[in-house]
């Protein structure tokens, strides 16, 4: 008998699109782009020997195909890289964590533009600069941004009719726009130098700023003389950092791998104008047998669909087979010609072999940390199994936190961790539903018992984190706090699970079977991991509970008003700064504000 998946696969059209396979739960396990829908999906179904291991475990997973049609693989290109970006299939080559690679932002249409890091990259007349792999490397970026270049950081409103100024003022870090000291074109100007430095174009920034050094010389104002040749020699040591790659002033990105059986690291180094100015890396799984040229391919669209610039010319360790199609995609990313060119000799092998050598260095630090981290995670729970006399080690440890502010806002976080990693899909929020007032020890009894219904009535399917049963549950608190636990547990008649309960005073570690408290050792790996599972629960019931104060703050005053919705609400409450400041202003500067009208002020200042 025919099986329904065949006789799907051989009504598809031969025409160009995207396809995804999904298994029995409907989860999308891969996504591809075919120029014939049809050859593509049958050649997976083929002779089973000619297919890699890879491919084989993604056939006999495969349930269900959904296809999408395009006009060109163009379109299927930019649909793949889309749906990729959205489904993180598992048998796909994709970048890790690439929902949230930061950004550095500049609202060049505000008067007062700051120059801040953000994680969405959206059309809304922003300058952006990145993607970065991570936190800490934009955070490195703007630090030194700040350091040369005297923009606002703060986020009040600019009057300027403040009587004194920050301390960034006074350290010539900023211009003072709060105080008056400077006009709007003056700070766009400051922006202006910024942007120019974020692009790399330090040599025309440096005359510039030479050229005012000369001027307010020339003008005796000696102090601000100074301060432009502070600023010039600041900016002067960073140009020097930045080794010259290129007489002829190139922009270049230059891009190459290094890999392992289970993951590959892409290497990018950012040329700017023949000077090597930086770079990151950035890691993708799903790389199991897959080819060198096919994992380029997809490193490339899946940075470049977000990357902030596209330069013309991107030097590759290996050239993908799809080169040509990728071109044109880039070229209308950009706009303009883009070239993809893996260079035999010279200088620019030379690049390449750099960013190779750098590539298989961090894949290299980044094993043998894991290996590190690994051993210590080992030693630290099979202590904690010791200490604590578990029946089992605690690979999967569940801790619980309750937050509120005189029993309002209350809120209750889970947050699971696996053999002493966080496993941030599991965690989970609680709204308190069921406790009037400032009852704790009742707030964390209604957070287990909807924990373990939802266990107990949850289908046991794959990765479903309801069903997964901890090695220990993790209790924030006292001997309060752990009685209220285990009563919750024997309410639903749930067994076998350890309890335990940190109390944060003297880190006492409370156990049902001991009569006295288990006490770790300071330096204890032990103790390092409990407190890091426990402030872990605390800051993610924290974060909730300021988000759920922060929309009860807001609910009242604001959304009862005729004509604003959410969007005007985010407006004004980003043009003032706070509900306060919101609530102090006269009509006219409610009228002022960006998309309001003096009618809709009236309307507003009578309900605040």
């Amino acid at each position: 008998m025919v099986s329904p998946l065949l006789v799907q696969i051989k009504s598809l059209p031969v025409k160009p699109g995207v396809y995804l396979f999904r298994d029995e739960q409907g989860q999308v396990l891969y996504v591809g782009k075919a120029a014939s829908l049809r050859s593509r999906v049958r050649s997976y179904f083929g002779r089973a020997a000619a297919l890699t291991p890879k491919l084989q475990s993604l056939r006999e997973r495969v349930r269900r195909v959904e296809t999408v049609i395009t006009d060109n693989e163009m379109e299927a290109l930019m649909l793949e890289c889309t749906l990729i970006k959205h489904h993180h299939p598992r048998y796909n080559v994709r970048l890790k964590d690439d929902k949230n690679y930061p950004y550095l932002k500049i609202m060049v249409d505000e008067d007062w533009a700051r120059v801040y890091i953000t994680r969405k990259l959206e059309k809304d007349g922003g300058l952006y600069f990145g993607p970065f792999a991570s936190a800490a490397s934009v955070r490195t970026s703007l630090d030194l941004v700040k350091k040369l270049f005297p923009y606002r950081s703060c986020t009040k409103p600019i009057t300027g009719q403040d009587r004194r100024p920050c301390l960034d003022y006074h350290l010539h870090r900023c211009v003072g726009p709060c105080i008056g000291v400077v006009s709007r074109e003056e700070y766009r100007e400051v922006i202006r130098q910024v942007i120019l430095f974020l692009e790399g174009k330090h040599g025309k920034v440096l005359a510039e700023l030479k050229v005012k050094m000369e001027e307010a010389s020339e003008k005796l104002e000696f102090e601000r003389a100074a301060v432009l040749r502070d600023q010039i020699q600041a900016i002067e040591k960073v140009a020097l950092r930045q080794k010259v790659v290129s007489t002829r002033g190139e922009d270049e990105d230059v891009v190459a791998l290094a890999r392992n059986t289970d993951e590959a690291l892409a290497q990018v180094f950012f040329i700017r104008e023949g000077k090597l100015m930086g770079g990151d890396h950035f890691l993708l799984e799903g790389v199991q047998d897959e080819p060198a040229e096919e994992i380029m391919a997809q490193f490339l669209r899946q940075f470049y669909l977000s990357a902030s610039r596209i330069p013309p010319v991107l030097l590759l360790g290996v050239i993908p087979q799809e080169a040509p199609t990728l071109s044109r995609w880039l070229e209308e990313r950009r706009p303009g010609p883009v070239r993809l060119v893996a260079p035999r000799r010279g200088q620019k092998r030379e690049l390449v072999a750099l960013a190779e050598e750098n590539a298989r260095q961090a894949l290299a630090q980044l094993q043998a940390q894991r290996q590190l981290d690994s051993g210590r995670t080992a030693a630290a729970l099979l202590e904690f199994q010791e200490q604590l006399q578990l029946p089992r080690l605690p690979q999967r440890i569940e801790a619980y936190d309750i937050s509120n502010l005189g029993g309002t806002s209350a809120v209750g976080s889970l947050v699971a961790f696996q053999e002493g990693r966080p496993r941030k899909a599991d965690y989970r929020r609680f709204r308190i539903k069921t406790v009037a007032g400032a009852d704790d020890y009742a707030m964390l009894r209604e957070v287990l018992k909807r924990r373990f219904r939802r266990r107990a009535a949850a289908a046991p399917e794959e990765g479903q984190p309801w069903v997964k049963t901890p090695d220990l549950l993790l209790i924030d608190g006292g001997k309060g706090q752990l009685n209220a636990a285990l009563e919750a547990l024997a309410d639903l008649r749930v067994v076998g699970i350890p309890v335990a309960s940190l109390a944060k005073e003297r880190e006492e570690l409370f156990v049902p079977e001991l009569a006295e408290p288990v006490v770790l050792p300071p330096r204890s790996p032990a103790l390092h991991l409990v407190q890091r599972v426990r402030d872990e629960a605390h800051r993610f019931a924290l974060a909730y509970h300021q988000k759920v104060r922060r929309q009860a703050a807001l609910a009242s005053p604001l959304d009862s008003v005729p004509g604003i919705g959410p969007k005007r609400k985010r407006g004004l409450l980003r043009h003032f700064g706070s509900l306060k400041r919101l609530k102090e202003a006269s009509l006219e500067e409610l009228a002022a504000a960006p998309s309001m009208t003096l009618k809709l002020a009236q309307r507003l200042q009578e309900a605040l």
